[in-house]
């Protein structure tokens, strides 16, 4: 019967049309050669043959052909040339016969499909019977049917389906996979009434799966892998993007009216499937349209690969092609963030089939190394175990596969200089290897970790991982992207300006030059003032942002730029409404931005979920810019190896007599009252602040003395000297005893002596 369903298929009109003219273009080209041939070989002008030729030519009315052209009694491919003289309508008939018989064998064999199950019930054979019944219903709902015999086969197969759906989807899950990916495809067909049979189809299937274990996963995996190979096949061409569409929308509306099933949680799983289906359909759609757009490329590769969540090897193999896209822009960070969460999502599936002490205990496991990881937790009434036929087929669901991921994502942290999160997962493989004894890589291992942890004591207080902007999107050319705003992550050391001028010289090619309008002001956009058929980018620099508690678990510097996901930036201002004064008046408003995953990611821009503001009074701002220079100053004097000319800027930043409105200046101002000092919280922080500050310029100065060389101790003196003067302005507040007893409990006694001694004594 599968042979007849192949045998008698109807090609098309136009597959007929197509093989007849090639066929015939063909035969009549090799006749001609033929000919010619012959006439070389056998005669010349003039010969006896010819004669011959010519002479039975005229007493038969001229209706002779040539011997030579003869093959077992009728002319070479006679049978295409009298066809091709056929009338048209006669040609037509025969395409018509042809369907209908096409038809009707495949009419004859689905009723004798149905008799041989029907016979086969009561039998022992039921199950091979029900085997080869599929396959060859498998075959007409695939084959080229006509459209009243295709609503035969639909009603066979959702019989068929309905009578044993334990033996489809426990016992034949391939060919479950089989029946979604042709039902599918044919819910985009240009036929409505075949999308209709086809979609009632696909439901029927949810149906069926669904009464079996009060969930159809399987048919949630199988769809969904059907609809990536429908449009990853088509690319594009053939995929009728707009009927798969409407038979989703005709599925959705089936688990509305099935009244049988309102009050189970089915029609809502419905729903989710198909809106999984619909986001993944216009995702991929929409690759081609955004190809140039490596931002809203990023977006959409990764919303199809959260759409493949049920479905790990697919999941897997767009994670793999993300970090291809970043590594190929030089996007280590984020390449390396690809990495680790498919390695994650192979430890949650082999976490499964492995129990083992040095197996990493699923995506949980590397949390440290990025809290996104746990996207790829499987913990859904949906997710297939990895030992079910056709999860988790690829090599990598392997410990094998799970180290070369590893692998991967630690060389490209290498390259990309987050050495630290290098050595995490480092030490995530160390267990696998120390389980097998495998001393040779472990060896490597530990050397490589050493060389990690030099780069990371080299290149202390020189790194920079990444600069980082809030961008807000608003006009209607930007679609859906209209008012929504992102932090995007840049290269180290990207300026505003080189920021401004990427969105620029991209959207110039889109809607043209000059009409997009990029606003560099912090303060919030009114959109009333705006142009509706101008598209506006508001473009701000923002810095990490963490409360006192959080300093505390995050002094080192990779901390306090790694798995960060709030930001801030200021907006100055004056009670007088200018937007700078003097410091007695200069107050700051800080916005704070919460985005919805923690940098580094998967991908450069995070849309923000959430911004809180507050006002910082002149007092607290003098005390914010004080502790920011206490900072950078004790960084560069504790640098390792130290850095001369960094040290010498703080210095001369911090004590120089040219610095307008620096910190002596802060302390004339908010420390003169000493009554309000003692019953203002901030002015005794901003006190307490003055006297680290002093220790480490005292501090500073000692280091600055030891690596400068001897035609600097000019300018080592004149330090000094500025150093005594500040410390004179601030006696009048602290009182000398208290400035003097400040520099004293400075571990470096001696420098601070000589700097109090007369210049003439030292």
């Amino acid at each position: 019967m599968d042979l007849c369903v192949h045998a008698f298929e109807y090609k098309g009109r136009g597959a007929y049309y197509a093989a007849f003219s090639t066929t015939g273009a063909s035969a009549g080209a090799t006749n001609d050669v033929k000919q010619r041939l012959a006439n070389v070989i056998l005669s010349g002008q003039g010969s006896a043959r010819e004669k011959l030729i010519e002479r039975r030519r005229q007493q038969q009315g001229g209706n002779v052909v040539d011997p030579g052209t003869r093959r077992w009694g009728r002319t070479i491919h006679q049978q295409h040339v009298e066809s091709s003289l056929r009338p048209t309508n006669e040609v037509e008939l025969d395409i018509d016969l042809e369907s209908h018989l096409g038809s009707e064998a495949a009419m004859i064999v689905l009723d004798t499909l149905e008799l041989i199950v029907e016979a086969s019930v009561e039998t022992d054979r039921l199950n091979t019977i029900l085997s080869y019944s599929f396959v060859v219903l498998l075959h007409l709902l695939g084959a080229n049917q006509c459209s009243s015999t295709l609503d035969h086969i639909f009603a066979s197969q959702r019989a068929l389906v309905s009578k044993h759906p334990e033996f489809l989807f426990e016992q034949e899950t391939e060919q479950s996979s089989d029946l979604c990916a042709i039902l599918l495809r044919l819910c985009g067909s240009a036929i409505s009434n075949t999308r209709s049979q086809a979609s009632a189809s696909l439901f029927m299937l949810m149906r069926h799966n669904y009464d079996l274990g009060q969930s159809f996963a399987r048919v949630k995996v199988q769809s969904t892998v059907a609809l990536s190979t429908l449009v990853a096949g088509s690319q594009g061409q053939s995929c009728n993007a707009d009927c798969l569409r409407r038979s989703l929308k005709t599925i959705l509306m089936y688990a509305d009216q099935d009244d049988a099933m309102s009050s189970t949680p089915f029609p809502e799983q419905v729903k989710e499937l198909v809106h999984n289906l619909h986001m993944i359909l216009r995702d991929t759609v929409n690759l081609q349209e955004y190809k140039e757009d490596p931002d809203m490329l990023m977006d959409l590769m990764l919303r199809i690969a959260k759409g493949y969540a049920n479905s790990p090897d697919l999941r897997l193999t767009w994670l793999q092609n993300m970090a291809q896209k970043h590594n190929e822009r030089q996007n280590l960070a984020e390449a390396g963030m690809c990495m680790v969460h498919a390695a994650a999502l192979v430890a949650e599936y082999l976490s499964m089939l492995e129990d083992d002490s040095f197996f990493p205990a699923g995506c949980a496991s590397f949390e440290k190394v990025s809290p996104n990881t746990l996207e790829e937790s499987a913990v859904s009434d949906d997710v297939l175990a990895p030992d079910d036929e056709g999860i988790c087929t690829g090599k990598l669901f392997s410990i094998q596969g799970l180290l070369g991921l590893l692998g991967q994502a630690s060389m490209l942290f290498e390259v990309g200089g987050l050495w630290e999160a290098a050595c995490m997962l480092l030490q995530h493989i160390r267990p696998i290897h120390e389980s097998v004894r495998d001393h040779k890589k472990l060896s490597k291992m530990y050397f490589k970790m050493g060389e990690l942890q030099k780069k990371i004591t080299d290149q202390a207080g020189k790194r920079s991982l990444g600069a980082y902007f809030r961008v807000t999107f608003l006009g209607r050319h930007f679609d859906d992207l209209d008012g929504k705003d992102f932090i995007y992550k840049e290269r180290p050391h990207t300026s505003l300006a080189e920021v401004c001028i990427r969105f620029e010289n991209f959207y110039a090619s889109l809607f043209g030059d000059g009409v997009l309008d990029i606003i560099k002001d912090s303060k919030e956009p009114d959109r009333n003032k705006l142009d509706p058929d101008k598209p506006y980018i508001q473009v701000v620099y923002v810095e990490p942002f963490f409360d006192d508690y959080e300093l505390k678990w995050r002094p080192a510097f990779f901390e306090r730029n790694f798995n960060i996901c709030r930001f801030y930036f200021d907006i100055p201002f004056t009670e007088s409404g200018k937007s700078h004064g003097d410091l007695a008046s200069q107050c700051k408003r800080r916005t704070i931005l919460t985005t919805v995953n923690v940098f580094p990611y998967v991908k450069n821009r995070i849309e923000i979920s959430n911004r809180d503001s507050y006002t910082l009074s002149p007092v607290e701002v003098a005390l914010e810019d004080l502790q920011k220079k206490y900072d950078t100053l004790i960084e560069a004097v504790r640098q390792q190896p130290p850095d001369v000319k960094r040290l010498q800027l703080q210095l001369q930043g911090s004590i120089g007599t040219t610095v307008n409105q620096g910190p002596a200046e802060m302390a004339l101002v908010f420390l003169a009252d000493a009554e309000q000092v003692a019953v203002d919280k901030n002015l005794r922080k901003l006190k307490h602040c003055f006297r680290d500050f002093v220790r480490g310029c005292a501090e500073g100065l000692e280091k600055n003395k030891e690596l400068i060389s001897d035609n600097q101790r000019e300018y080592q003196r004149e330090l000094e000297r500025n150093f005594v003067e500040f410390r004179k302005k601030l006696e009048p507040i602290f009182g000398k005893k208290t400035s003097q007893r400040w520099i004293k409990k400075n571990r470096e006694k001696t420098v601070l002596h000589n700097i109090a001694r007369p210049a003439n004594q030292r």
